[in-house]
């Protein structure tokens, strides 16, 4: 008996014991920082100009998708440039113009998360900011099964861990990022007390036939 409830002890600690997943292989970057490509979104805001200020989506062609804005190219170039394009053009209309850009990455989070959709995310967000924004993992979900596509590659986090690059990692344009679900099994109930009250039956059994 002694022996069979070690073992259980055992499997109890086994069963509980958090798994970790380490990256399989590394994601390829994200592309440079400022440099925007068609899909992403870019949120400008003029000082004085609502009208001309929003959130506004690259096409194809790597120009806004807006009446005035659609003549200016502004992927696949540094953002400062793009910002001094944008501002050559709006300087035909008033002098002395003052506008900002922020790069908005379009990043689709799904799985087991409370609001999956696709976001467009400020560049720096980490992949743990961005289930936080889904509204974070549902009761099944699994932090540290947490899949990441970028492109061509695939990798499984734990975010769970201590482990720093986990963590840290910032999304990139197009990322798909899907948390993992747990499975309907339960250890305690499925496989402990069932073997538990096996070795009393066992225990039992014996007894009985001893006397």
């Amino acid at each position: 008996m002694r022996r069979m409830t070690s073992w259980l002890v055992s499997l109890v600690a086994v069963s509980c014991a958090p798994t970790r997943v380490w990256p399989q292989s590394p994601l390829p970057r994200p592309q440079a920082a400022g440099v925007l490509t068609p899909g992403d979104g870019l949120r400008i805001t003029v000082w004085r100009h609502p009208e001309l200020s929003g959130e506004f989506t690259i096409s194809a062609d790597s120009t806004l998708v807006h009446p005035l804005y659609q003549v200016v190219k502004v992927a696949g170039v540094p953002l400062v440039v793009a910002k001094e394009r944008l501002r050559g053009l709006l300087a035909t209309y008033e002098q002395d113009v003052q506008l900002t850009l922020e790069p908005l990455l379009p990043v689709a989070v799904a799985g087991e998360v409370r609001q999956p959709n696709l976001y467009r995310l400020p560049q720096g967000t980490t992949i743990a900011q961005a289930i936080a924004l889904a509204g974070g993992p549902t009761e099944r979900g699994r932090l540290d099964r947490v899949r990441v596509m970028r492109r061509q590659s695939e990798i499984t986090l734990d975010l769970t861990s201590d482990y720093p690059s986990s963590e840290q990692r910032q999304v990139a344009s197009g990322d798909q990022v899907l948390v993992g679900r747990r499975s309907g099994f339960n250890a305690w109930r499925d496989l402990i007390v069932p073997l538990t009250s096996l070795a009393g039956t066992v225990a039992a059994i014996i007894n009985v036939t001893r006397r």
